[in-house]
């Protein structure tokens, strides 16, 4: 992946009080150095094995990407960091699936809050283009934020986290549909088999990668791209070949759960989804309509299909 030639500011932990969080919400910004109208990126993280990717700290090949492109980058810390050390037993854990939409959320309505701990950062943002991007259990956070609603296994109640306020929104390597949801790991995350995809009915791009299939979680092949086939439109399906769950590599720079290290697709992986986001910001940018055309050549590293 290309190095960053844009000057990174950095700014952690940005750290605020949420009323019925176990923890304080940590965070971590990153924006350019210089540069104005910047829009915002929200970053949410997955659950995995690692104490601190699945955190604030982790993710850089994205965060880093999206600054050096002009963004402004905001990374919470969700409760289901292993970084937090929370009680297995507390409601809700280990993932703590219905407070990781909530968390953002509570960035949007605190936004320049968040902002204004940054010198000289808050008259240089455009608060109005906000785009969100998850991965794995992050991914199911964005599907919320998109419509999906879940059921909770422990009440029966139906929780609906869309928020419309968001222009653009990707999933990365979110869980699929309760039927293919047929390992082991349904016994563990009852609550991954309670989503409905046919009420996420706000505008996505959903990212699968051919290869990522995890007998712990399904057999079926493109289990993870029932966000895009179960949902109604608008949606767009990025198909990454050759990927596994890490795609090369989005989770942190030599990530040793990365069973696919390949900077290559890390770095198509991420012109993707920024071509995706600034067409979803100006409907007048063919950049996304661009990166379709560009694929359909020999020795493509994916493939993209749309729905209206």
């Amino acid at each position: 992946m290309k190095q960053s030639k844009t000057p990174i500011i950095s700014f952690s932990p940005v750290v605020l009080p949420v009323a019925g969080r176990y923890v304080d919400l940590e965070m971590k910004v990153s924006a350019p150095a210089s540069g104005n109208n910047l829009p915002v990126i929200l970053i949410s993280h997955g659950h995995g094995p690692s104490n601190f990717l699945s955190s604030y700290k982790g993710y850089g090949p994205i965060a880093d990407f999206f600054a050096d492109n002009g963004f402004v980058v905001i990374q919470p810390t969700h409760q289901n960091s292993k970084a937090l050390g929370l009680s297995p037993s507390l409601p809700e854990a280990p993932l703590f699936w219905s407070s990781r939409p909530a968390d953002m959320k509570f960035i949007l309505d605190h936004l320049e809050e968040i902002l204004s701990t940054v010198p000289g950062l808050t008259e240089r943002v455009d608060k109005a283009r906000v785009a969100v991007v998850g991965h794995s259990m992050g991914g199911q956070t964005v599907a919320m934020l998109s419509g999906m609603e879940v059921t909770d296994p422990a009440t029966g109640k139906i929780v609906n986290a869309a928020e419309p306020r968001l222009k653009a929104r990707v999933l990365i390597g979110a869980s699929g549909g309760p039927e293919g949801f047929n390992g082991a790991a349904r016994q563990l995350y009852p609550v991954l088999a309670a989503g409905n995809f046919s009420t996420m009915t706000l505008p996505a791009l959903i990212v699968n990668g051919d290869k990522d299939v995890n007998p712990m979680f399904s057999d079926v092949d493109n289990w993870r791209a029932d966000a895009y086939y179960q949902s109604s439109g608008p949606k767009d399906l990025l198909t990454v070949f050759g990927a596994e769950h890490i795609f090369g590599g989005i989770s942190g720079y030599d990530a040793r759960e990365t069973s696919d290290e390949n900077p290559e697709r890390v770095a198509f992986v991420c012109e993707s989804i920024l071509a995706y986001i600034r067409s979803a910001f100006d409907p007048n940018n063919t950049s996304w309509e661009d990166a379709k055309k560009a694929l359909n050549g020999a020795g493509a590293l994916g493939s993209i299909e749309s729905k209206l």
